[in-house]
């Protein structure tokens, strides 16, 4: 196909998607009820196919119906997007997500959307949301995601090879080049007891949370424009180490101390605006029963009711917060 008919191509396509939307948003009875899209990003050993993740992108159709939802995905075979999981550059992945959402029909027309990420797919969207400056995000909710990091490396099931792979390099050179460009886990590896090496060699988390001597304003920057950040844990969770990383908390591996967030640097001098969005009431820490990703039905409701939906909220009043902890 010439280069003519290719750009033509994409012009219909691109056109058909604009009319449709369109065609949707002049459908609503009132203008701010349709439901912003919604972007997923699934965790560590996932795929965008999975049928658990399908079912809860339909769910969120069903309490926001018209709801156009999004599987993030680095690769279009549900095989090669598992292995990306474990292997592969992060700041990489998230540079190729932020030019695909650019190019999706619905979205590049988009002027907001809202945002949920299962385990390491949650700390991946907060990433893509400070560096990708074409996409903005009104609500972003993690689940047991690992925004402080890890300070241990999951164990894989029996036949699991490619997480064993990936575990095997992890163990033996986690601060090698090879492993930090090469190695998803190692990537948000953060052992409070090894904090130099940490932040001397860590490819991505070091550089999300600003940890490092300069501090991307671009960062805090994108991070402010969100309307809420919502943080789930899982208060049974055995496989994120430390589970209150969830709430970017710090865990002393002797001790078994926690630093809470607002006792932290990151937090008290702002790195990323945390601090700031705190105090605006946009930072909710939630916690939900069960192990790492035990994933009620009832709690995903009650979430999509709350941070999704309509681009205008209707005011029902003082928000429910119920499970929300005060620390």
């Amino acid at each position: 196909m010439g280069l003519f008919n290719r750009l033509l191509a994409f012009a219909v396509v691109t056109y058909g998607a604009v009319l449709s939307r369109v065609d949707h948003v002049s459908s609503q009875p009132h203008p701010g009820l349709e439901p912003l899209p919604l972007i997923i990003w699934h965790g560590l050993g996932d795929d965008y196919k999975a049928e658990g993740l399908q079912s809860i992108g339909d769910l969120a159709a069903t309490v926001h119906p018209g709801t156009y939802v999004y599987y993030i995905h680095l690769d279009e075979d549900e095989a090669g997007d598992r292995t990306a999981t474990f292997f592969g550059n992060v700041t990489d992945q998230v540079n190729q997500v932020c030019e695909e959402l650019g190019q999706d029909p619905i979205l590049a027309f988009t002027p907001v959307v809202d945002a949920l990420g299962f385990s390491q797919g949650g700390q991946f969207l907060r990433a893509l949301i400070e560096r990708c400056n074409h996409l903005r995000v009104r609500s972003l909710v993690t689940f047991g995601s690992q925004h402080n990091g890890i300070a241990e490396f999951q164990n894989c099931g029996s036949t699991d090879w490619v997480c064993e792979a990936a575990n095997q390099l992890l163990k033996s050179s986690t601060w090698s080049d090879l492993v930090q460009t090469h190695v998803v886990p190692a990537q948000y590896f953060r052992d409070p007891d090894r904090l130099e090496e940490y932040l001397e060699n860590s490819n991505f988390l070091a550089d999300v949370n600003n940890e490092r001597d300069y501090k991307n304003p671009r960062y805090t920057a994108n991070l402010l424009a969100l309307e809420k950040f919502a943080m789930y844990m899982f208060r049974d969770d055995k496989t994120v180490i430390p589970k209150e990383s969830a709430w970017f908390a710090e865990v002393n591996r002797t001790s078994g101390n926690i630093t809470w967030l607002r006792d932290r640097d990151i937090y008290r001098e702002d790195w990323i605006g945390l601090k700031v969005l705190d105090e605006q009431g946009k930072l909710d820490f939630l916690e939900t029963e069960g192990p790492h990703m035990n994933l009620e039905e009832e709690v995903l409701v009650e979430t999509f009711k709350k941070y999704f939906g309509p681009s205008v909220k209707q005011n029902d009043g003082e928000a429910e917060r119920n499970n929300v902890v005060e620390l």
